[in-house]
């Protein structure tokens, strides 16, 4: 596992202060009451905070053990908007967005939340402003599919409002969302690979919060899961503008699904904005050391970056030519199989 990422150990809840902590606190999953509550999402908004929260980083030092993995780094997650990170191994990918979520406190700089350090927001504050799933979570042994998605629920619940009907209907749809209606009663421990990363997605869209931080939440999925997953979040941003910050490997799924993506080297964000702003062959050169050639996507009419290594693609430049120059791809270039 890289320096970049996160894992809770065995048979434990996942790491976590912030948003995750008020959802695995040691309180038992919320059980519905014979009457339930029908006021929708009643005290969801009772801290009076914006629908849309302004997260932003500023001079952010990062790291682990003494060595430095994001150093003096500046971030204004567009509000309403669905933001990529993307960048090499290591690069402090995984690091960033567990500072944007509290899981790691920062050497130096801070994250703020509307105007408000990170640190100062209580947790059950934040855990209803921000979910959070991290790399390779873990359940507590034997915790069905629908207790976990519940769970989700628990930052909701305040002494005087308890499991309510709009709770039933955000968890039933949630599973339904990720496709895990039919599996809801069995063990998490018990599910496939890619079956446990809905669960977890699931959970975190039924906790409700305006800004979603996905660490690469289409780990362990196979490719037409993948696509169903990045639909769904492209569903919830569209329908209920919220607010997504995702690390993503698969450039040209970055390309398609968000709206802003940031190309991180070193610790540092070396380029942000409109996907075709950043996925230019020199700065997936730059980044990756990798020669590409960056053309549109004949689909979704986005930037795609086909890779050149020692064995496809080398002879398909000018010897000498620039990356620009390797990148020149037209439409015409991008060879159907199949389809319309």
């Amino acid at each position: 596992m890289s320096a970049d990422s996160t894992s809770a150990p065995a048979g434990t809840a996942p790491a976590g202060t912030a948003a995750t902590e008020a959802v695995f606190a040691g309180a038992p999953a919320p059980a519905a009451p014979a009457a339930p509550v029908t006021e929708a999402a009643a005290g969801d908004a009772a801290d009076g905070s914006s629908p849309h929260p302004d997260l932003r980083a500023h001079e952010l030092r990062l790291g682990y053990d003494g060595k430095p993995v994001v150093d003096g780094l500046d971030l204004a997650v567009p509000p309403g908007r669905i933001t990529a990170i993307v960048g090499a191994n290591a690069c402090g990918k995984s690091t960033l967005l567990r500072a944007l979520a509290r899981l790691l406190t920062p050497r130096a700089g801070a994250v703020r939340l509307d105007g408000r350090a990170l640190q100062a927001v209580p947790a059950r504050e934040l855990a209803r402003r921000l979910g959070i799933l991290p790399q390779g979570p873990v359940a507590p042994e034997g915790l069905t599919v629908i207790d976990l998605v519940n769970r989700g629920r628990s930052p909701h619940q305040t002494w005087w409002r308890q499991w309510s009907r709009a709770d039933e209907e955000a968890v039933h749809g949630a599973l339904a969302a990720t496709g895990m209606t039919d599996l809801a009663h069995r063990p998490v421990d018990e599910l496939s690979g890619g079956q446990r990363q809905r669960a977890w997605i699931a959970m975190a869209v039924a906790q409700g919060t305006p800004v979603l931080l996905l660490d690469e939440p289409t780990t362990y999925l196979d490719l037409a899961h993948q696509i169903d997953v990045l639909d769904l979040i492209t569903d919830l941003n569209r329908s209920e503008e919220r607010t997504v910050v995702m690390v993503l490997h698969d450039l040209n799924q970055a390309c398609r699904y968000a709206d802003h993506v940031i190309a991180m080297k070193r610790g540092r964000i070396v380029a942000e904005g409109a996907p075709a702003e950043v996925i230019t062959a020199e700065t997936v050169e730059d980044v990756f050391s990798l020669r590409c050639r960056v053309g549109t996507d004949p689909v979704s009419g986005t930037p795609l970056v086909l890779p050149m290594g020692r064995h496809h693609g080398a002879a398909a430049a000018p010897e000498g030519a620039t990356a620009a120059e390797s990148a020149d791809v037209r439409l015409a270039d991008v060879r159907l199989t199949d389809g319309p």
